[in-house]
Protein backbone atom coordinates (compact mmCIF):
# COMPACT_ATOMS: atom_id res chain seq x y z
CA UNK A 1 0.00 0.00 0.00
CA UNK A 2 3.04 2.57 0.42
CA UNK A 3 4.32 1.47 -1.95
CA UNK A 4 1.33 1.87 -4.01
CA UNK A 5 1.21 5.77 -2.66
CA UNK A 6 4.65 6.46 -3.20
CA UNK A 7 4.14 5.64 -7.00
CA UNK A 8 0.70 8.13 -7.33
CA UNK A 9 2.76 11.13 -5.56
CA UNK A 10 5.88 10.69 -7.73
CA UNK A 11 3.72 10.59 -10.87
CA UNK A 12 1.70 13.85 -9.85
CA UNK A 13 4.66 15.66 -9.20
CA UNK A 14 6.46 14.36 -12.55
CA UNK A 15 3.12 15.89 -14.35
CA UNK A 16 3.01 18.86 -12.14
CA UNK A 17 7.07 19.77 -13.16
CA UNK A 18 6.28 19.40 -16.58
CA UNK A 19 3.25 21.17 -16.74
CA UNK A 20 5.77 24.24 -14.84
CA UNK A 21 8.44 23.47 -17.60
CA UNK A 22 6.02 24.21 -20.53
CA UNK A 23 4.53 26.91 -19.27
CA UNK A 24 8.04 28.55 -18.96
CA UNK A 25 8.95 28.01 -22.70
CA UNK A 26 8.92 31.13 -24.55
CA UNK A 27 6.01 31.82 -26.49
CA UNK A 28 5.93 33.81 -29.87
CA UNK A 29 4.54 37.24 -29.69
CA UNK A 30 2.04 38.97 -32.06
CA UNK A 31 3.32 41.37 -34.54
CA UNK A 32 2.66 45.24 -33.19
CA UNK A 33 0.63 46.89 -35.53
CA UNK A 34 2.07 50.48 -35.50
CA UNK A 35 0.23 53.40 -36.92
CA UNK A 36 2.03 54.76 -39.87
CA UNK A 37 1.93 58.08 -41.44
CA UNK A 38 -0.10 58.76 -44.90
CA UNK A 39 1.68 61.02 -47.47
CA UNK A 40 -0.91 60.51 -50.00
CA UNK A 41 -3.71 63.32 -48.54
CA UNK A 42 -1.07 65.83 -46.72
CA UNK A 43 0.27 66.30 -43.18
CA UNK A 44 -1.61 65.12 -40.66
CA UNK A 45 -3.28 61.46 -42.17
CA UNK A 46 -2.39 58.51 -40.43
CA UNK A 47 -3.70 54.54 -41.44
CA UNK A 48 -5.84 53.06 -39.50
CA UNK A 49 -4.11 49.87 -38.23
CA UNK A 50 -4.98 46.91 -40.28
CA UNK A 51 -6.80 49.47 -43.03
CA UNK A 52 -5.74 50.88 -46.15
CA UNK A 53 -7.95 53.57 -44.69
CA UNK A 54 -6.37 56.94 -43.87
CA UNK A 55 -7.64 59.00 -41.05
CA UNK A 56 -6.88 62.70 -40.03
CA UNK A 57 -8.46 64.26 -36.89
CA UNK A 58 -8.78 67.62 -36.02
CA UNK A 59 -10.81 70.71 -34.97
CA UNK A 60 -9.89 73.80 -32.50
CA UNK A 61 -11.13 75.69 -28.86
CA UNK A 62 -11.98 79.10 -28.88
CA UNK A 63 -13.41 81.39 -26.71
CA UNK A 64 -15.57 84.26 -27.61
CA UNK A 65 -16.14 87.64 -25.99
CA UNK A 66 -18.70 89.80 -27.64
CA UNK A 67 -19.38 93.82 -26.48
CA UNK A 68 -22.44 94.88 -28.30
CA UNK A 69 -23.52 91.74 -30.46
CA UNK A 70 -24.31 87.78 -29.50
CA UNK A 71 -21.70 85.80 -30.84
CA UNK A 72 -20.51 88.46 -33.10
CA UNK A 73 -24.31 88.87 -34.54
CA UNK A 74 -24.98 92.46 -34.60
CA UNK A 75 -28.63 93.72 -32.99
CA UNK A 76 -30.47 94.16 -35.44
CA UNK A 77 -33.75 92.83 -33.72
CA UNK A 78 -34.80 91.87 -30.26
CA UNK A 79 -34.88 93.06 -26.43
CA UNK A 80 -31.08 93.98 -27.08
CA UNK A 81 -32.00 95.82 -29.99
CA UNK A 82 -34.26 97.81 -27.94
CA UNK A 83 -30.98 99.83 -26.70
CA UNK A 84 -32.33 100.00 -23.01
CA UNK A 85 -31.60 98.07 -19.72
CA UNK A 86 -32.99 95.18 -21.28
CA UNK A 87 -30.26 95.05 -23.95
CA UNK A 88 -26.69 92.71 -23.31
CA UNK A 89 -23.71 94.87 -23.91
CA UNK A 90 -22.24 91.47 -24.15
CA UNK A 91 -21.77 88.07 -24.34
CA UNK A 92 -19.06 84.78 -24.53
CA UNK A 93 -18.88 81.81 -25.41
CA UNK A 94 -16.71 78.27 -25.39
CA UNK A 95 -16.45 76.60 -28.05
CA UNK A 96 -14.61 72.62 -29.00
CA UNK A 97 -14.63 71.54 -33.05
CA UNK A 98 -14.04 68.22 -33.68
CA UNK A 99 -12.82 67.02 -37.61
CA UNK A 100 -12.80 63.52 -38.52
CA UNK A 101 -11.82 63.03 -41.82
CA UNK A 102 -11.09 59.69 -44.04
CA UNK A 103 -9.96 58.51 -46.95
CA UNK A 104 -9.16 55.27 -48.79
CA UNK A 105 -7.93 54.53 -52.41
CA UNK A 106 -10.87 53.14 -55.15
CA UNK A 107 -11.01 52.18 -58.54
CA UNK A 108 -13.18 54.73 -58.81
CA UNK A 109 -11.24 57.07 -57.44
CA UNK A 110 -10.72 58.15 -53.60
CA UNK A 111 -13.25 57.82 -51.35
CA UNK A 112 -13.90 60.21 -48.70
CA UNK A 113 -15.94 60.98 -45.67
CA UNK A 114 -16.06 64.37 -43.32
CA UNK A 115 -17.64 65.06 -40.41
CA UNK A 116 -17.75 68.35 -38.14
CA UNK A 117 -19.10 68.99 -34.74
CA UNK A 118 -19.05 71.97 -32.38
CA UNK A 119 -19.85 71.50 -28.57
CA UNK A 120 -20.80 75.63 -27.05
CA UNK A 121 -21.38 77.24 -24.13
CA UNK A 122 -22.97 80.53 -25.08
CA UNK A 123 -24.01 82.90 -22.18
CA UNK A 124 -28.03 83.55 -21.34
CA UNK A 125 -29.64 86.36 -22.60
CA UNK A 126 -32.42 88.22 -21.26
CA UNK A 127 -36.17 87.43 -22.77
CA UNK A 128 -39.03 88.72 -21.55
CA UNK A 129 -42.53 86.76 -21.58
CA UNK A 130 -44.32 90.13 -21.79
CA UNK A 131 -46.00 89.68 -18.42
CA UNK A 132 -46.21 93.62 -17.90
CA UNK A 133 -43.12 93.30 -15.10
CA UNK A 134 -39.77 93.36 -17.47
CA UNK A 135 -38.02 91.62 -14.89
CA UNK A 136 -41.18 88.81 -13.92
CA UNK A 137 -40.01 86.27 -16.31
CA UNK A 138 -36.21 85.05 -17.74
CA UNK A 139 -35.31 82.63 -19.71
CA UNK A 140 -32.04 81.26 -21.08
CA UNK A 141 -31.06 81.90 -24.57
CA UNK A 142 -31.09 79.15 -26.85
CA UNK A 143 -28.07 80.52 -29.25
CA UNK A 144 -25.73 78.75 -31.79
CA UNK A 145 -25.98 77.25 -35.16
CA UNK A 146 -29.21 76.06 -36.31
CA UNK A 147 -30.17 72.51 -34.53
CA UNK A 148 -28.00 73.55 -31.42
CA UNK A 149 -30.12 72.49 -28.44
CA UNK A 150 -29.97 74.25 -24.93
CA UNK A 151 -26.91 76.67 -25.44
CA UNK A 152 -26.71 78.50 -22.37
CA UNK A 153 -28.24 76.82 -20.20
CA UNK A 154 -26.00 76.30 -16.64
CA UNK A 155 -24.39 72.94 -17.55
CA UNK A 156 -25.72 71.55 -20.85
CA UNK A 157 -24.35 73.58 -23.44
CA UNK A 158 -25.02 72.85 -27.15
CA UNK A 159 -24.40 70.51 -30.35
CA UNK A 160 -24.20 71.37 -33.36
CA UNK A 161 -23.67 69.00 -36.52
CA UNK A 162 -22.42 71.45 -39.21
CA UNK A 163 -21.13 69.53 -41.87
CA UNK A 164 -21.41 65.51 -42.52
CA UNK A 165 -20.61 64.01 -45.87
CA UNK A 166 -19.25 61.23 -48.21
CA UNK A 167 -17.39 61.97 -51.66
CA UNK A 168 -17.12 59.34 -54.33
CA UNK A 169 -16.61 59.24 -58.15
CA UNK A 170 -17.08 62.81 -58.20
CA UNK A 171 -20.35 62.53 -56.07
CA UNK A 172 -21.06 64.65 -52.93
CA UNK A 173 -23.91 63.05 -50.61
CA UNK A 174 -24.23 64.68 -46.83
CA UNK A 175 -24.45 68.25 -45.28
CA UNK A 176 -21.75 69.88 -46.72
CA UNK A 177 -21.30 74.04 -48.18
CA UNK A 178 -23.46 74.53 -50.73
CA UNK A 179 -22.27 74.70 -53.92
CA UNK A 180 -23.64 78.04 -55.22
CA UNK A 181 -21.27 79.60 -52.48
CA UNK A 182 -17.84 80.60 -52.17
CA UNK A 183 -14.36 78.78 -50.58
CA UNK A 184 -14.55 81.55 -48.09
CA UNK A 185 -18.49 81.40 -47.98
CA UNK A 186 -19.60 84.36 -45.24
CA UNK A 187 -15.82 85.41 -44.53
CA UNK A 188 -14.21 87.31 -46.77
CA UNK A 189 -11.79 88.95 -44.74
CA UNK A 190 -13.87 88.17 -41.33
CA UNK A 191 -14.86 86.52 -38.63
CA UNK A 192 -18.75 88.33 -38.33
CA UNK A 193 -21.23 86.16 -38.76
CA UNK A 194 -23.91 88.64 -40.77
CA UNK A 195 -22.59 89.72 -44.11
CA UNK A 196 -25.16 89.79 -46.88
CA UNK A 197 -24.27 89.67 -50.18
CA UNK A 198 -22.85 86.11 -50.30
CA UNK A 199 -24.49 82.22 -50.21
CA UNK A 200 -23.74 81.35 -46.95
CA UNK A 201 -24.29 77.65 -45.41
CA UNK A 202 -20.80 78.04 -43.85
CA UNK A 203 -22.59 75.08 -41.04
CA UNK A 204 -23.67 72.91 -44.16
CA UNK A 205 -27.09 71.92 -46.17
CA UNK A 206 -28.05 68.81 -47.00
CA UNK A 207 -27.36 67.72 -50.79
CA UNK A 208 -26.57 65.54 -53.50
CA UNK A 209 -23.74 67.04 -56.25
CA UNK A 210 -22.08 66.06 -59.22
CA UNK A 211 -18.60 67.66 -59.76
CA UNK A 212 -16.67 67.24 -62.79
CA UNK A 213 -13.33 68.24 -63.17
CA UNK A 214 -13.14 70.12 -67.01
CA UNK A 215 -9.28 70.22 -66.71
CA UNK A 216 -6.69 73.11 -66.09
CA UNK A 217 -8.70 73.64 -62.48
CA UNK A 218 -11.59 74.08 -63.38
CA UNK A 219 -15.30 72.17 -62.50
CA UNK A 220 -18.73 72.18 -62.63
CA UNK A 221 -20.88 71.07 -60.13
CA UNK A 222 -24.59 70.13 -60.57
CA UNK A 223 -26.26 69.89 -57.34
CA UNK A 224 -29.81 69.46 -55.50
CA UNK A 225 -29.84 70.84 -51.79
CA UNK A 226 -32.60 70.98 -49.13
CA UNK A 227 -34.18 74.92 -48.71
CA UNK A 228 -35.95 74.37 -45.37
CA UNK A 229 -33.18 75.28 -43.21
CA UNK A 230 -31.08 77.48 -45.28
CA UNK A 231 -33.13 78.81 -48.04
CA UNK A 232 -36.38 79.96 -46.98
CA UNK A 233 -36.73 83.54 -45.54
CA UNK A 234 -39.96 84.70 -45.03
CA UNK A 235 -43.25 84.24 -47.56
CA UNK A 236 -46.09 86.58 -46.15
CA UNK A 237 -49.69 86.34 -46.49
CA UNK A 238 -50.16 89.95 -45.50
CA UNK A 239 -54.30 89.16 -45.08
CA UNK A 240 -52.72 88.93 -41.63
CA UNK A 241 -50.54 91.73 -41.26
CA UNK A 242 -50.80 93.72 -37.80
CA UNK A 243 -49.64 97.19 -36.54
CA UNK A 244 -47.48 95.59 -33.66
CA UNK A 245 -46.09 92.80 -36.36
CA UNK A 246 -44.95 95.73 -39.16
CA UNK A 247 -42.73 97.67 -36.29
CA UNK A 248 -41.16 93.90 -35.79
CA UNK A 249 -40.41 93.68 -39.45
CA UNK A 250 -43.04 91.10 -40.14
CA UNK A 251 -45.88 92.48 -43.06
CA UNK A 252 -48.46 89.25 -42.71
CA UNK A 253 -48.51 85.52 -41.49
CA UNK A 254 -45.04 83.29 -42.57
CA UNK A 255 -47.26 80.96 -44.85
CA UNK A 256 -45.39 78.39 -46.46
CA UNK A 257 -46.63 75.13 -47.41
CA UNK A 258 -44.82 71.68 -46.82
CA UNK A 259 -41.93 70.81 -49.14
CA UNK A 260 -42.64 70.35 -53.01
CA UNK A 261 -39.12 70.54 -54.68
CA UNK A 262 -35.46 71.04 -53.96
CA UNK A 263 -33.34 74.10 -54.84
CA UNK A 264 -31.14 73.38 -57.87
CA UNK A 265 -27.95 74.83 -58.71
CA UNK A 266 -25.24 74.65 -60.63
CA UNK A 267 -21.54 75.92 -60.48
CA UNK A 268 -18.62 76.92 -62.59
CA UNK A 269 -15.25 77.28 -60.74
CA UNK A 270 -11.73 77.86 -62.17
CA UNK A 271 -8.85 77.68 -59.03
CA UNK A 272 -5.45 79.31 -60.89
CA UNK A 273 -2.50 80.29 -59.51
CA UNK A 274 -3.17 83.79 -59.08
CA UNK A 275 -6.54 83.09 -57.75
CA UNK A 276 -9.95 81.61 -58.37
CA UNK A 277 -13.31 82.48 -60.25
CA UNK A 278 -16.94 81.11 -59.58
CA UNK A 279 -20.08 81.71 -61.40
CA UNK A 280 -23.07 80.05 -59.51
CA UNK A 281 -26.79 79.60 -60.29
CA UNK A 282 -29.88 78.37 -58.23
CA UNK A 283 -33.42 77.66 -58.68
CA UNK A 284 -36.06 78.05 -55.67
CA UNK A 285 -39.79 77.26 -55.50
CA UNK A 286 -41.65 79.03 -53.70
CA UNK A 287 -44.78 76.91 -52.20
CA UNK A 288 -47.58 78.43 -49.90
CA UNK A 289 -50.18 77.10 -47.09
CA UNK A 290 -53.81 78.35 -47.65
CA UNK A 291 -55.17 82.04 -47.71
CA UNK A 292 -56.92 80.93 -44.64
CA UNK A 293 -57.52 78.49 -41.77
CA UNK A 294 -59.03 76.06 -43.89
CA UNK A 295 -58.18 74.39 -47.66
CA UNK A 296 -61.14 75.52 -49.04
CA UNK A 297 -59.92 78.95 -48.25
CA UNK A 298 -58.12 78.38 -51.72
CA UNK A 299 -53.99 79.00 -52.20
CA UNK A 300 -52.04 81.32 -54.71
CA UNK A 301 -49.89 79.19 -57.14
CA UNK A 302 -46.05 77.86 -56.77
CA UNK A 303 -43.92 80.00 -58.36
CA UNK A 304 -40.09 79.74 -59.02
CA UNK A 305 -37.52 82.33 -57.77
CA UNK A 306 -33.59 82.23 -58.19
CA UNK A 307 -29.82 83.75 -57.57
CA UNK A 308 -27.14 84.24 -59.81
CA UNK A 309 -23.51 84.59 -58.06
CA UNK A 310 -20.02 85.95 -59.67
CA UNK A 311 -17.20 86.02 -57.31
CA UNK A 312 -13.77 86.36 -57.45
CA UNK A 313 -10.62 85.94 -55.33
CA UNK A 314 -6.74 87.42 -56.45
CA UNK A 315 -3.75 86.56 -54.43
CA UNK A 316 -0.24 86.92 -54.40
CA UNK A 317 -0.69 90.63 -54.71
CA UNK A 318 2.68 92.56 -54.57
CA UNK A 319 1.47 94.24 -51.05
CA UNK A 320 2.42 91.04 -49.26
CA UNK A 321 3.36 87.30 -49.29
CA UNK A 322 -0.30 85.55 -48.64
CA UNK A 323 -1.88 88.86 -49.02
CA UNK A 324 -5.50 88.49 -50.73
CA UNK A 325 -8.78 89.84 -52.21
CA UNK A 326 -11.96 88.49 -51.91
CA UNK A 327 -15.17 89.14 -53.70
CA UNK A 328 -18.92 88.51 -54.33
CA UNK A 329 -22.18 89.93 -55.80
CA UNK A 330 -25.16 88.30 -55.56
CA UNK A 331 -28.60 88.94 -57.28
CA UNK A 332 -32.01 87.08 -56.55
CA UNK A 333 -35.56 87.12 -57.20
CA UNK A 334 -37.91 84.87 -55.03
CA UNK A 335 -34.44 83.32 -53.44
CA UNK A 336 -33.55 86.32 -50.77
CA UNK A 337 -31.43 83.78 -48.87
CA UNK A 338 -29.30 83.47 -51.53
CA UNK A 339 -27.73 86.98 -50.37
CA UNK A 340 -29.06 87.51 -47.01
CA UNK A 341 -27.58 84.50 -45.65
CA UNK A 342 -28.91 82.28 -43.18
CA UNK A 343 -26.63 84.40 -40.38
CA UNK A 344 -28.21 87.30 -40.92
CA UNK A 345 -31.74 88.69 -40.03
CA UNK A 346 -34.89 88.25 -41.73
CA UNK A 347 -36.55 90.95 -39.76
CA UNK A 348 -35.05 94.27 -38.51
CA UNK A 349 -36.44 96.72 -35.62
CA UNK A 350 -34.22 98.83 -34.19
CA UNK A 351 -34.55 101.51 -31.61
CA UNK A 352 -33.13 104.84 -30.88
CA UNK A 353 -32.77 108.59 -29.91
CA UNK A 354 -34.79 110.84 -31.47
CA UNK A 355 -34.70 115.14 -31.78
CA UNK A 356 -38.30 115.51 -33.43
CA UNK A 357 -40.60 116.78 -31.26
CA UNK A 358 -43.32 115.18 -29.47
CA UNK A 359 -41.94 111.90 -30.23
CA UNK A 360 -40.32 109.38 -27.30
CA UNK A 361 -37.91 108.01 -29.47
CA UNK A 362 -36.97 106.65 -32.81
CA UNK A 363 -37.41 103.32 -35.11
CA UNK A 364 -36.28 101.79 -37.96
CA UNK A 365 -38.19 98.83 -39.07
CA UNK A 366 -37.86 96.44 -42.12
CA UNK A 367 -38.63 92.93 -43.10
CA UNK A 368 -37.34 90.06 -45.50
CA UNK A 369 -39.18 88.17 -47.73
CA UNK A 370 -39.11 85.09 -50.92
CA UNK A 371 -42.34 86.72 -51.78
CA UNK A 372 -45.68 88.35 -50.21
CA UNK A 373 -49.10 87.48 -51.00
CA UNK A 374 -52.93 88.44 -49.93
CA UNK A 375 -55.77 86.31 -50.04
CA UNK A 376 -57.20 85.39 -53.80
CA UNK A 377 -53.86 86.97 -55.20
CA UNK A 378 -50.90 85.34 -56.62
CA UNK A 379 -47.22 85.81 -54.97
CA UNK A 380 -45.34 88.63 -56.08
CA UNK A 381 -41.11 87.58 -55.78
CA UNK A 382 -39.39 89.98 -53.97
CA UNK A 383 -35.75 91.09 -55.63
CA UNK A 384 -32.54 91.44 -53.54
CA UNK A 385 -28.50 92.45 -54.93
CA UNK A 386 -26.00 93.08 -52.90
CA UNK A 387 -22.03 92.27 -52.77
CA UNK A 388 -19.26 91.89 -49.62
CA UNK A 389 -15.67 92.26 -50.42
CA UNK A 390 -12.89 91.52 -48.19
CA UNK A 391 -8.70 92.01 -48.40
CA UNK A 392 -6.49 90.66 -45.95
CA UNK A 393 -2.78 91.63 -45.38
CA UNK A 394 -0.17 89.82 -43.62
CA UNK A 395 2.01 92.80 -41.94
CA UNK A 396 4.67 89.65 -41.15
CA UNK A 397 4.15 85.91 -40.32
CA UNK A 398 3.03 86.76 -36.61
CA UNK A 399 0.34 89.54 -37.47
CA UNK A 400 -2.36 90.20 -39.80
CA UNK A 401 -5.17 92.87 -40.95
CA UNK A 402 -8.24 92.62 -42.53
CA UNK A 403 -11.31 95.50 -44.24
CA UNK A 404 -14.26 94.29 -45.00
CA UNK A 405 -17.43 95.87 -46.31
CA UNK A 406 -20.77 94.01 -47.54
CA UNK A 407 -24.09 95.54 -48.65
CA UNK A 408 -27.71 94.08 -49.27
CA UNK A 409 -30.64 95.64 -51.14
CA UNK A 410 -34.38 94.50 -50.89
CA UNK A 411 -36.88 95.83 -53.38
CA UNK A 412 -40.72 95.07 -53.60
CA UNK A 413 -42.62 95.65 -56.65
CA UNK A 414 -45.38 98.20 -57.17
CA UNK A 415 -48.16 95.36 -56.27
CA UNK A 416 -46.29 94.29 -53.39
CA UNK A 417 -46.01 97.41 -51.55
CA UNK A 418 -49.74 98.00 -52.68
CA UNK A 419 -50.19 95.29 -50.43
CA UNK A 420 -48.35 96.30 -47.70
CA UNK A 421 -48.71 99.43 -47.67
CA UNK A 422 -52.37 99.65 -48.58
CA UNK A 423 -53.86 97.78 -45.73
CA UNK A 424 -55.76 99.13 -41.94
CA UNK A 425 -53.02 98.08 -40.04
CA UNK A 426 -50.43 100.09 -42.06
CA UNK A 427 -52.92 103.19 -41.80
CA UNK A 428 -53.37 103.00 -38.32
CA UNK A 429 -49.40 102.72 -37.17
CA UNK A 430 -48.21 105.80 -39.25
CA UNK A 431 -49.02 109.28 -38.71
CA UNK A 432 -50.12 111.85 -40.81
CA UNK A 433 -47.88 112.91 -44.12
CA UNK A 434 -45.36 109.40 -43.43
CA UNK A 435 -44.77 107.64 -46.65
CA UNK A 436 -44.98 103.28 -46.83
CA UNK A 437 -42.37 102.00 -48.66
CA UNK A 438 -40.64 98.77 -47.04
CA UNK A 439 -37.67 98.40 -49.13
CA UNK A 440 -34.49 98.65 -47.13
CA UNK A 441 -31.03 98.42 -47.59
CA UNK A 442 -28.52 97.09 -44.60
CA UNK A 443 -24.42 98.06 -44.74
CA UNK A 444 -21.75 96.71 -42.79
CA UNK A 445 -17.94 97.77 -42.61
CA UNK A 446 -15.42 96.36 -40.50
CA UNK A 447 -11.94 95.01 -39.36
CA UNK A 448 -9.82 92.62 -37.42
CA UNK A 449 -6.59 91.84 -36.71
CA UNK A 450 -5.06 89.00 -35.52
CA UNK A 451 -1.72 88.15 -33.19
CA UNK A 452 -0.44 84.34 -34.20
CA UNK A 453 2.54 83.79 -31.57
CA UNK A 454 3.03 80.30 -32.04
CA UNK A 455 1.42 77.90 -35.11
CA UNK A 456 -2.06 77.11 -34.58
CA UNK A 457 -2.32 80.17 -31.49
CA UNK A 458 -4.22 83.31 -32.85
CA UNK A 459 -5.64 86.10 -30.69
CA UNK A 460 -7.83 88.34 -32.63
CA UNK A 461 -9.83 91.63 -32.20
CA UNK A 462 -12.29 93.18 -34.42
CA UNK A 463 -15.12 95.61 -34.48
CA UNK A 464 -17.39 96.74 -37.65
CA UNK A 465 -20.27 98.99 -37.79
CA UNK A 466 -23.80 98.16 -39.52
CA UNK A 467 -26.94 100.43 -40.60
CA UNK A 468 -30.06 99.55 -41.72
CA UNK A 469 -31.01 102.64 -44.30
CA UNK A 470 -35.07 101.97 -44.49
CA UNK A 471 -37.29 104.04 -46.83
CA UNK A 472 -40.17 104.84 -44.56
CA UNK A 473 -40.53 108.27 -43.18
CA UNK A 474 -42.23 110.53 -41.26
CA UNK A 475 -43.50 108.65 -37.69
CA UNK A 476 -45.85 105.89 -36.29
CA UNK A 477 -48.25 105.52 -33.36
CA UNK A 478 -46.29 102.86 -31.98
CA UNK A 479 -48.18 99.98 -30.17
CA UNK A 480 -45.86 99.61 -27.26
CA UNK A 481 -44.19 96.25 -26.42
CA UNK A 482 -44.02 95.03 -22.92
CA UNK A 483 -41.51 92.66 -24.27
CA UNK A 484 -38.96 95.37 -25.17
CA UNK A 485 -40.02 98.16 -22.54
CA UNK A 486 -41.02 100.48 -25.07
CA UNK A 487 -44.08 102.29 -23.95
CA UNK A 488 -47.12 103.31 -26.62
CA UNK A 489 -46.58 106.68 -27.95
CA UNK A 490 -45.44 108.66 -31.33
CA UNK A 491 -41.79 107.05 -32.53
CA UNK A 492 -39.64 109.11 -34.79
CA UNK A 493 -39.42 106.73 -38.53
CA UNK A 494 -35.33 106.78 -38.56
CA UNK A 495 -32.30 104.70 -40.29
CA UNK A 496 -30.72 102.61 -37.51
CA UNK A 497 -26.62 101.84 -36.73
CA UNK A 498 -24.99 99.57 -34.30
CA UNK A 499 -21.02 98.52 -33.75
CA UNK A 500 -20.19 95.02 -32.83
CA UNK A 501 -16.84 93.98 -31.01
CA UNK A 502 -15.30 90.54 -30.94
CA UNK A 503 -12.14 89.30 -29.18
CA UNK A 504 -11.38 85.83 -29.72
CA UNK A 505 -8.79 83.34 -28.81
CA UNK A 506 -8.40 79.93 -30.88
CA UNK A 507 -6.17 76.72 -30.82
CA UNK A 508 -6.22 74.95 -34.16
CA UNK A 509 -5.31 71.44 -33.78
Amino acid sequence: MKLTKSLIFCSAAMFAGAGAQAADLPVKAKAVEYVKVCSLYGAGFYYIPGTDTCIKLGGYLRADFTGHAFDFTAYHSGTNAANNRLSDYWYTRSRLALRVDTRTVTEYGVLRTFAETVFSWTDRGYNGAGSGLTGGATTYATAGAPGAQADGNVAAGGLGVYTVFMQWAGFTFGRAISQFSTPWVNYPANNFDGLPGGGGTVVGVNQFTYTAPLGNGMSLALSVQSPVQNYQSNLWNVSAITSAGIVGGFYGANDFGGTRAPDFVGMFRADQAWGMFQASLAAHNNHAGYYGQYETSGHPADKWGWAGLLALSIKNLPTGAGDSINIQGVYSKGASRYNFQEFTNSTYSMFGGTGLAGAYGSIGFAGLSDAVFIAGSGMELTTTYGMNAGYNHNWDPNWTTSLYGAWGAVRYNGTAKGYICGNAAMGALLTAGSTCNPDFDLWVIGTRTGWTPVAGLTFSGEVNYSRLNQNYAGSVNFPGSTTAAKPPAVYEIKDQGTVSLLLRAQRNF
